[in-house]
């Protein structure tokens, strides 16, 4: 394990979701960060940042643009390691899918693993997501996915579901790239990141169970493949930058479940809610499986419960008056 106290680590992306949460972490783990955000002036993606036990002394905000390669070498001058998180989520309606979410997801991690590897950075965390993963059609129906697993590029461009592209697009060349450059990355992929909300708005993933509340019956059959509690995200960020031992990929679900599944349990914790009744299987052909995260388990991952995922999340939701 390779922790030192004081180190410089730089976040991209760290006043969102998962951001706002890792950061959180490092600081009680006595990292200073450099964290970066797209505009210093809005206090939105500042305010809950500064406030952080820690921050005062250890927590320096830079502003940056993906596309402004400059803005990211300011931000990671004087870290040994990176965390890249910074990419668009955008799961609904995509107008320009170049504009919005291929260019900033794509060459923004090339800008980012540039400058890391032009700065001597030692190791970089890159987050991907299961949506390099799915959705894969021709995967073996017989076989559990796991790591070796691929979103499929040409189902996503017929079907125009461009999230899961750019995440696949993203995570190939960052791989190339370290392969080409010498850069020491290692990859997370987490699943539908649930749990208490830090940032003063909802992620993507919080507004699926913020509609299934309302009653939504969306099925999400090209996205889901499990849930996951924020602070387990950041955990295994951290648990993949320490240990050294650590390589490629890293799937980050509780368990590979259905979203028929997660909304059973939703409405079972929560009878009030109008939850709707969905099919038991949702995402067709999804093999199910407990320990799909073994090489997070395997590092000392212990995942928490989607119990305790759901529980979490609506609390977070009923405390912020996104439900009454």
């Amino acid at each position: 394990m390779g922790k030192r106290e004081g180190e410089v680590v730089c976040v991209t992306g760290g006043s969102g979701y998962i951001g706002s949460c890792l950061l959180h972490l490092l600081l009680h783990h006595g990292y200073t960060v450099h964290a970066t955000v797209k505009n210093l002036e809005d206090e939105k993606e500042t305010n809950h940042l500064r406030a952080m036990e820690g921050a005062e002394s250890r927590l320096r905000l830079f502003q940056m643009d993906l596309l402004q390669y400059d803005s990211i070498v300011a931000a990671v001058t004087g870290a040994a390691g990176v965390f890249h998180l910074a990419s668009p989520c955008i799961v609904d309606k995509v107008h320009d899918p170049e504009r919005e979410l291929l260019d900033p997801a794509i060459k923004g991690t090339i800008n980012v693993l540039t400058a890391a590897k032009e700065l001597g950075v030692r190791r970089v965390v890159v987050t991907s997501s299961i949506s390099a993963i799915i959705p894969s059609p021709n995967w073996p129906a017989d076989v559990v996915k796991n790591e070796d697993c691929w979103t499929d590029e040409e189902y996503c461009k017929r079907k125009g579901i461009w999230y899961p592209l750019s995440k696949t697009l993203a995570e190939k060349a960052a791989w190339e790239f370290a392969e080409e450059k010498g850069l020491d990355i290692v990859v997370v992929n987490p699943g539908t990141v649930m749990g208490p909300v830090i940032p003063p708005s909802l992620n993507a993933s919080m507004q699926m169970l913020l509609r299934l509340l309302q009653g939504c019956t969306e099925v999400y059959e090209d996205f889901f493949m499990g849930s996951v509690h924020v602070k387990d995200v950041a955990l295994a960020h951290l648990l993949v930058y320490e240990n050294t031992s650590a390589t490629g990929r890293h799937l980050c679900v509780e368990a590979i479940s259905h979203y028929g599944d997660f909304a059973a349990k939703v409405a079972e914790l929560y009878p009030e809610y109008n939850v709707p009744k969905l099919p038991k299987d949702t995402q067709p052909g999804l093999r199910r499986s407990k320990d799909a995260s073994k090489k997070l388990i395997d590092l000392g991952m212990e995942f928490i419960s989607m119990e305790q995922i759901i529980k979490d999340g609506v609390e977070s939701l009923r405390s912020k008056g996104y439900i009454s």
